[in-house]
């Protein structure tokens, strides 16, 4: 009964129903109140026990942002280059492994998603703009794309929506064109354009931006391309007039609201067995069917494993948290430019996850079918062991709910042309519910362009995806 208790005790331990964000829930408060100091007050606290864990790059990920919006942005871009080096120099540990295998991967060093590794860099490209290192930034930018290439070809048949980032080429373009290399700014827009056309329309329903079209006829007409001119009019159906400008311009990025937050799932399986030690993992539902080899073992310990003939097994999957707002303009010198979605990261998060998922399935029926057969054999030898092990088991079960909860749920932008001199600029958001306004100063200088960047952290409770 003593090691029956110790069991239980270890299960206790290992095992919580709480999920990433439930046990952050504190910290997301503070952060969707804008309460920056005092959430970076907060996770300091433990800071030296959070850099060093296995949730260590989502501590670099959060210490990162927090600096970006106390625009502190030197000390940001050191913290988002650790979560880069930690995402480059990534190994899986094989203790880790072994213990994620009989508990669940929560014991694990947090890999990030895609999107959450890319994000590094766009952070780090929008710290540089903001600090006038347009060559710092362009290096980030071009890093993203760098990044997708190579997830890419990870992949079995390179099967993932998330292959580039319209985004990235946008703001790659946006850097070289405030730097007057209006040839590779119009490449870098050309590029921005198709990725929208092949991968983004289809895969996550969003076109490209009006803004994109004007600056790629711009550009093409700044360069000399009059071929490229008439053919992206004609494509556009919309006719270029070049209007010479006297000052300079002002490039506002809008993050809007907060990204999704993972929870989990689980179906049930039946147990079929086979012959010469294997065991089918089938859910008739949904159409699903694992086989898993067991080992030559006797027919009576493959009798005990079938015996357990339904089990759960616990999978991610993301809330979406909506924003309060849905649309944003800026208001200078009584005209109103509109700011234009141009990266939907909740939609690229949910799609990503959904690419990913065979590859969950069948990670987790291995765990799964790790546990039943530590439990088989334990409880061969000791029937009060083997129950105290199930019960190990089924109070491990559960899926990796971790993830980058800072990230926004979208990103847009507008370009404003302005004279030269000081300008009080508003950004105006609204939503179904309510809107507001923020002012900015914003000092042109001819033939200069100046970035801004604006976070709106109203948002709604966590829900499922409609």
């Amino acid at each position: 009964m003593r090691r029956l208790f110790l069991f239980i005790m270890l299960a206790s331990m290992l095992s919580s129903c709480a999920t990433y964000y439930q046990k952050n829930q504190k910290f997301q408060e503070m952060v969707q109140k804008g309460e920056i100091d005092k959430a970076k007050k907060f996770i300091n606290r433990d800071s030296v026990k959070a850099s060093e864990g296995k949730d260590m790059v989502l501590h670099f990920f959060n210490m990162g942002w927090l600096d970006y919006m106390s625009k502190e942005y030197q000390p940001s871009t050191q913290w988002f280059e650790k979560a880069d080096l930690y995402i480059e120099d990534y190994q899986k540990s094989l203790g880790a492994e072994a213990l994620a295998l009989i508990t669940n991967p929560m014991v694990k060093p947090y890999k990030p998603e895609d999107v959450e590794n890319v994000m590094t860099n766009y952070y780090k490209a929008v710290d540089y703009l903001l600090m006038k290192n347009l060559s710092g930034s362009l290096v980030e930018a071009r890093k993203i794309t760098q990044k997708l290439y190579a997830l890419n070809d990870k992949y079995k048949d390179h099967k993932n929506r998330y292959s580039d980032d319209a985004f990235a080429h946008v703001l790659i373009g946006l850097v070289y064109d405030a730097d007057n290399d209006y040839n590779n700014a119009f490449i870098a827009y050309r590029n921005a354009l198709k990725v929208y056309e092949e991968i983004y329309t289809p895969n996550f329903g969003l076109e490209a931006p009006e803004q994109l079209k004007h600056d790629i006829l711009r550009t093409a007409y700044l360069t000399g391309f009059q071929d490229q001119v008439d053919f992206y009019e004609r494509k556009f159906n919309m006719k270029y007039h070049h209007k010479k400008e006297e000052g300079g311009t002002l490039i506002v990025l809008w993050e809007n609201g907060f990204g999704p937050v993972k929870s989990e799932w689980s179906i049930n399986f039946s147990v079929m067995k086979g012959s010469g030690g294997m065991v089918t993992f089938a859910n008739d539902d949904l159409g699903l069917s694992f086989p898993f080899f067991i080992g030559d073992w006797s027919s009576s310990k493959q009798s005990e494993f079938s015996d357990l003939s339904f089990l759960r097994v616990a999978f991610p999957k993301y809330l979406t948290r909506p924003p309060v707002f849905h649309a944003a303009e800026l208001k200078v010198n009584n005209a109103a430019y509109p700011l234009e979605l141009a990266e939907n990261l909740n939609e690229i998060s949910f799609k990503t996850l959904q690419d990913r998922m065979l590859r969950e399935l069948g990670n987790s029926l291995l765990r799964l079918a790790s546990k039943k057969l530590v439990e088989s054999a334990v409880r061969s030898q000791d029937k009060n062991i083997g129950a105290a092990v199930g019960i190990l088991n089924a109070l491990t079960e559960k899926a990796d709910t971790r993830n980058w909860q800072t990230l926004p749920y979208s990103i847009s932008y507008a370009r404003v042309s302005l004279p030269e001199g000081t300008h009080k600029v508003e950004l105006k958001t609204s939503g179904k519910t309510m809107s507001s306004t923020h002012e900015m100063n914003v000092d042109i200088i001819k033939g200069r362009t100046v970035f801004k960047t604006f976070r709106s952290l109203e948002t709604f409770p966590a829900q499922e995806n409609l």
